[in-house]
């Protein structure tokens, strides 16, 4: 069936890629409309060549189109894929502005800045100081609810919990949030020496917050294997990269005090502890630290940088092979893994696949309100989409002790986003551990407004001061 999904933020060059050979490889989807979306020309240019020279390298039947207006790409859409950051004026790109305002508060003593998902203080996953960010989001959605009003919004630029909150509360569009941090569950499985079809496994909880509740190998409990390998190997264990943290100690630590096995990108967001200084992160997270240091987080910047340069660089010269040069990164025939376009294809043809989404509650996870949306699995056909029954339930310490305050912070975050009540940012300084003169949390703020691509936020904001 033919289809036009729309990419906003096709800037993002290796996801946009990625999934539109995902899409050229379906081949229920293989004559459908692609078209690109950007604000910065020359990254659309790029993506836009590099787009189409990947699809026919692989056979694909894919049609392409290119705009730098939103609306202009939204007409018609039957799916709208947003990986948009927002970028301030005048900057390379959307990570500078954060780096900013992170620079700001760790003046005022805030190691790693004043964002964070739960307690962890790590300013890596931005609620609070992406006032711009929101906005665009939610801008990009009222126009989806505008002009092609039963198309599906699918939200892959972060924060995925916030934003796709936010949508859900202020407009009517079909929104679900996407993630591939679930993936972390096969390296667990790869490390215990257990074969995937033989596992019967589930998780549930927030995006970038979900747990291993279910975990069966050969129809008998497989917890007691990870058991045997914390006891025997795990003092083994080395990070193959910054980002490989799926058995790391904080990993372990996590599981011991929760009784379930912490997920993906759940155990960067574990606790203070494991984050207040350079030496604590590398002893719960390797030798690298993790991802969310002062080391590994500015050479993750300056690689995608490096990266995005040089793929402009290729996509102008047509003799350079996309499938050859980077056969990992754009393969001819393997799908990529992420979820997008099954999803896509699931709703169109009919053509069911279980996957892991984020959606509203509506009683799927047990005590965690209806209108809070959560990252659980889901079988998606022509039909629709339908969460399993979470079986067994999330143990009681996890909904109390993470996901509460997890949900309470996201909270924070959209309630000082919507209503412009800047004492509800303050207060998030109020209760964050670090703060050693409260008389300096406004003065903190003022100083983040007052940056020049702030100025609306500062508008936004300061309606209550």
């Amino acid at each position: 069936m033919s289809i036009k999904i729309s990419f906003i933020g096709a800037g993002s060059v290796r996801y946009t890629v990625k999934l539109v050979g995902d899409l050229a490889k379906t081949k229920e989807l293989n004559d459908s409309l692609v078209s690109l979306m950007d604000i910065d020309e020359e990254r659309l240019e790029a993506v836009y060549n590099l787009c189409k020279r990947y699809n026919e390298e692989i056979g694909g039947n894919l049609k392409f189109e290119k705009t730098l207006n939103r609306e202009e790409s939204l007409k018609g859409a039957d799916f709208v894929i947003n990986t948009a950051l927002y970028r301030a004026p005048g900057h390379e790109d959307g990570y500078v502005s954060y780096e900013i305002m992170r620079d700001v508060a760790e003046n005022y003593g805030y190691y790693r800045g004043i964002d964070s998902q739960e307690f962890n203080m790590i300013s890596d996953y931005y609620t609070f100081t992406n006032y711009n960010h929101l906005k665009m989001s939610l801008d990009i959605a009222r126009s989806v609810e505008k002009i092609c009003p039963n198309a599906w919004l699918i939200q892959t630029a972060n924060p995925v919990f916030e934003i796709t909150q936010l949508i859900k509360r202020l407009t009517n569009v079909k929104v679900i949030g996407f993630c591939h941090g679930v993936e972390g569950i096969f390296e667990v499985l790869k490390a215990l020496g257990i074969d995937k079809k033989d596992t019967d496994w589930q998780v549930a909880g927030v995006n970038h917050g979900i747990w291993l509740n279910r975990f069966v190998y050969k129809g008998e409990n497989a917890y007691p294997l990870l058991d045997e390998w914390i006891e025997k190997e795990s003092k083994h264990w080395e990070p193959k990269s910054p980002w490989d943290t799926h058995l790391c100690p904080a990993v372990i630590d996590m599981y011991r005090f929760y009784g379930r096995l912490p997920i993906g990108d759940t155990t960067r967001n574990g606790s203070w502890k494991y984050h207040h200084s350079l030496e604590a992160k590398k002893r719960w997270y390797g030798k690298f630290g993790g991802i969310d240091n002062e080391i590994e987080r500015p050479k993750f910047y300056e690689e995608l940088r490096q990266i995005k340069r040089m793929i402009i660089e290729v996509s102008k010269n047509p003799k350079i092979k996309i499938t050859e040069n980077w056969p990992e990164e754009f393969p001819k025939e393997k799908l990529s893994g992420e979820q997008q376009i099954p999803f896509i294809n699931a709703l169109t043809n009919n053509i069911e696949v279980r996957l892991f989404l984020n959606v509203l509650n509506n009683g799927t996870i047990q005590g965690i309100p209806d209108d809070i949306v959560v990252e659980v699995p889901v079988k998606v056909n022509k039909n629709g989409i339908f969460p399993e029954k979470i079986e067994p339930d999330l143990p009681e310490k996890i909904k109390k002790y993470y996901l509460t305050p997890r949900i309470m912070r996201m909270g924070m975050a959209l309630d000082a986003f919507i209503t412009g009540d800047r004492k509800i940012l303050e207060e998030v300084l109020v209760r964050d551990p670090r703060t050693k003169n409260y008389d300096y949390i406004p003065k903190l703020w003022d100083e983040i407004f007052n940056l020049p691509f702030n100025k609306e936020m500062k508008e936004h904001y300061n309606k209550y001061k």
